[in-house]
């Protein structure tokens, strides 16, 4: 093994990190553009999946000389067009929408932790009381309700006196 290959193999291969690097972010963005601000946002399971895909798929084009920049953008394409259709059909169909989409779960209610909500959501007592004093409450007496929500944040429902 050449060590010197660790560090620096050719300028051929930094121009054209350079070249496609800056093609393939332009490309994302004009996508990103066209699609809406849905495409990158922490929404849900689903979204997170594709923002992750998106970027692998990026750093795939960027490093790898044997993907074209054309077969790149088709790919980077390709995820944003099937998220498009994805939530398309959510918003307009809800048997489609709950086949994707997580449903938010009640984990606890008047100072009362559900337990078989809170263990098919892998959660602890520990971590809802952390969450509820993120908020500045003091204890689940002080909360109505906590929520897991689709995008896996826990709201937190203080209670009206």
């Amino acid at each position: 093994m050449n060590w010197s290959d660790m560090f620096f193999q050719e300028w051929e291969n930094i121009f054209r990190t350079i070249v496609v690097g800056l093609l393939a972010y332009v490309s994302v963005i004009l996508f990103i553009r066209i699609s809406g601000k849905r495409t990158l946002a922490k929404l849900n399971a689903f979204d997170l999946v594709v923002t992750v895909a998106l970027g692998s798929t990026l750093s795939s084009v960027l490093l790898q000389k044997s993907i074209s920049l054309a077969q790149g953008v088709t790919a980077l394409g390709l995820l944003i067009a099937l998220q498009y259709l994805v939530t398309f059909l959510s918003v307009r169909s809800t048997r489609f929408a709950k086949l994707v989409r997580s449903q938010p779960s009640l984990l606890a209610r008047h100072g009362t932790f559900y337990g078989d909500a809170m263990v098919r959501q892998r959660l602890t007592e520990d971590e809802v009381l952390s969450a509820v004093r993120a908020q500045g409450l003091q204890g689940l007496e002080h909360v109505e309700a906590v929520i897991l929500e689709s995008d896996g944040s826990l709201s937190i429902i203080p209670r009206q006196d």
